[in-house]
């Protein structure tokens, strides 16, 4: 049974809002440079202690995942006060979060203004699966590419999200999940990075990330810090749906694994699906990929295809796609799709999707098919959409209650 939690209700928004809007700056996603900086600058330590409180600060928020000056204990009191009165170290408002009956959760973020600017909403999900868990994180408010298939891409870009805001989803989600260590936990018991429920995190949620790139880049060089958060290069992966300049500096400068929005293997169909194909075609997309730093069979790259009735899913789809592919160490996920009002789009027949991962296993690549979650709660991939911009809450209501008597299903 999916769970929505109402946020209307007496005293429910408050317990999951960490702090209201402030006009004060965060020290979230600061560099360890760029937080002594910001100390010194404020004029709260002297320049010989700013590389030693850094430190402090970093730990307290990325390995103890505290969100309060007051529950940083080895910083004196008057220090604290300090911090307090000129940055913030809050999580964003949770406007709604949501639990699928499969387990899936999302949530709608709302952040502040920005200069002139209005609120935005943002969602982010978590998927438990066997061994893991992974954090979708959206990297921009809405979206530009207007891919055919897909839910987010129908809403319009408003805005890139700061460094702050990539992290302080997967920070939030932490907290949701009791993923931080206990205030009261010694140094020397810090429950170990692998013992995380949110092990894995994807760059698939709102919005092109290599349209972000810098905010990206810090964002996910902070996370997959060794004395922080400390998630594995080898677990973060960065989806794109091709923008090709800036593909070789994700490997260079970020180093994680990337995955491919492909759902097309000639450049008619795909200059339709995703739109961006016109400015950076196939054999300029394929050649990047070849290219890309540190490819090899253990950090292959992921293509993520879509799988659309009468489409993009014949036998001969498969085997141009495999032709196409060839010489890249490569995955394929194959993906159901998932539907969304308004598309006129169908998801393929399931026999239909199993002939053609058939066809590229024994071709020698690795094709899941991924089982799609979420779907209840319009959480599943291609479906995510700000509240501010979806449709009429009466009528989502009603595609939920439809989708969880087993309809619009695959």
């Amino acid at each position: 049974m999916t769970i929505s939690i109402d946020l209307n209700a007496e005293g429910a928004r408050d317990a999951l809002r960490r702090a209201t809007p402030t006009e004060k700056p965060s020290l979230i996603g600061l560099t360890r440079a760029e937080l002594g900086e910001a100390l010194v600058g404020a004029g709260i330590v002297p320049e010989r202690q700013a590389k030693m409180r850094a430190q402090q600060l970093w730990h307290w928020m990325y390995v103890r995942g505290v969100s309060d000056f007051a529950h940083m204990f080895n910083i004196s009191k008057d220090l604290r006060a300090e911090l307090d009165k000129h940055f913030t170290v809050a999580r964003p408002e949770i406007v709604e979060e949501q639990i699928s009956s499969d387990g899936t959760r999302k949530w709608l973020f709302r952040f502040p203004p920005r200069g002139a600017g209005r609120p935005v909403e943002i969602e982010t999900v978590y998927i438990p699966e066997e061994g893991r868990g992974t954090l979708c994180i959206s990297s921009q408010v809405g979206c530009t590419l207007t891919c055919s298939f897909c839910h987010t891409g129908t809403q319009k870009l408003v805005r890139n999200l700061t460094t702050e805001e990539i992290l302080a989803q997967l920070l939030t989600a932490r907290d949701r999940l009791g993923d931080f260590p206990d205030r009261d936990t010694p140094d020397g018991a810090i429950v170990p990075a692998e013992g995380r429920k949110v092990s894995n995190i994807v760059m698939m949620g709102m919005g092109e990330p290599l349209y972000n790139f810098e905010a990206v880049k810090k964002a996910l060089l902070i996370a997959s810090d060794g004395d922080g958060l400390s998630l594995s290069k080898r677990r973060i992966t960065l989806s794109t749906s091709g923008v090709v300049p800036e593909i070789a500096r994700t490997g260079e400068e970020i180093g994680v694994m990337l995955a491919i929005s492909l759902h097309a293997t000639n450049d008619d169909l795909r200059d339709l699906l995703v739109p961006i194909n016109k400015k950076f075609p196939l054999k300029d997309l394929i050649a990047a990929c070849k290219a890309y730093p540190g490819l090899s069979n253990a950090k292959r790259i992921t293509f993520e295809y879509v799988m659309l009735k009468d489409v993009n899913d014949s036998l001969d789809d498969a085997k141009a796609l495999v032709k196409l592919l060839k010489g890249i160490p490569a995955k394929i996920n194959l993906i159901p799709f998932n539907p969304w009002p308004g598309t006129n789009y169908q998801c393929s027949d399931w026999e239909t999707i199993e002939k053609f991962a058939d066809y590229i296993n024994n071709a020698g690549y690795a094709s899941p098919i991924r089982t799609p979650r979420g779907r209840d709660i319009l959480a599943a991939c291609g479906q995510l959409k700000s509240e501010s911009e979806r449709m009429r809450k009466v009528d989502r209501l009603a595609l939920e209650a439809m989708m969880i008597a087993g309809h619009g299903e695959a």
